[in-house]
């Protein structure tokens, strides 16, 4: 276990340490809370790389369909979907009608961001439009950055939870224990973020909330980054030492960004 230690008025780092915890577990899937959180080959995913353009795009005013484009082409080999990939090397930006996880494991910034519900809403379908603009890749996006909204404002689990399912119809009731004996690998925003937002709401801490979404044993990466972004808003602290072992893993023009998206007075 990781001594838990404040780290408050800190954002950002929940999503990043969900991916690289998961990232090793995302093709040799466990069904146990009892891992390793971080191992020598733990390293950062598309999940990050994609996460950081997203705080790119807020920070410094650039449209998301270039904004990601641009930090594909920073990290080529970070893990992206085929269909993500294809998009990145066209010259046309049209979207490609995903319904996958992409659009969730990278808007978190945006339910920091913003200090209304609706400005949340609009904005995370404009991040996901640009490629995910099936209205499941939509929802999923939406979804994600309003319960990180709804956990930075104070909202408590159940509201949370009501909200999401009222909203979304996402069903949330399920518990985990349940949800393990069924549950495979799976990258649509329909079959990760219900999952993803289940194993916060279970959670008894920012790091039991990371260990709760790998041990459904699915897209290990993209849950544990839902979920670690929900989680930092929710509990506001990470532990310390978890974080400095993540950001070892970084690359330096990740973390500038990282640690000027804390600095901006707009977040609180």
């Amino acid at each position: 276990m990781f001594r838990e230690c404040s780290e408050r008025g800190e954002r950002m780092y929940g999503a990043v340490i969900g991916d690289v915890v998961g990232s090793v577990y995302e093709f040799a899937p466990i069904k146990t809370k009892d891992f390793q959180l971080i191992r020598p080959d733990s390293r950062f995913t598309d999940d990050t790389v994609l996460t950081v353009a997203t705080i790119d795009a807020l920070l410094n005013g650039k449209p998301y369909s270039s904004v990601y484009k641009e930090w594909y082409k920073k990290f080529p080999q970070a893990g992206y979907g085929a269909s993500f990939v294809r998009w990145a090397q066209a010259e046309d930006n049209g979207p490609y009608n995903s319904w996958g996880n992409g659009s969730a494991m990278r808007v978190s910034p945006i339910g920091w961001y913003f200090e209304t519900l609706a400005e949340v809403l609009d904005e995370a379908r404009r991040s996901a439009e640009v490629t995910h603009n099936h209205p499941e890749g939509i929802k999923g996006a939406q979804a994600t950055a309003v319960a990180v909204y709804l956990a930075r404002k104070g909202q408590t689990k159940e509201q949370i939870k009501e909200y999401i399912e009222r909203t979304f119809y996402y069903k949330l009731a399920e518990p985990l224990a349940s949800i393990r004996a069924w549950y495979e690998f799976d990258v649509s925003c329909q079959g990760s973020v219900p999952q993803a937002i289940r194993a916060f709401l279970e959670a008894k801490s920012f790091e039991d909330a990371i260990r709760n979404a790998v041990s459904l044993g699915g897209d290990s990466d993209t849950l544990a980054c839902i979920t670690g972004a929900i989680a930092e808003a929710y509990y506001r602290e990470i532990p310390a030492l978890l974080k400095e072992e993540v950001t070892a893993r970084l690359e330096p023009e990740m973390t500038v960004l990282l640690n000027d998206f804390y600095n901006i007075q707009k977040i609180t």
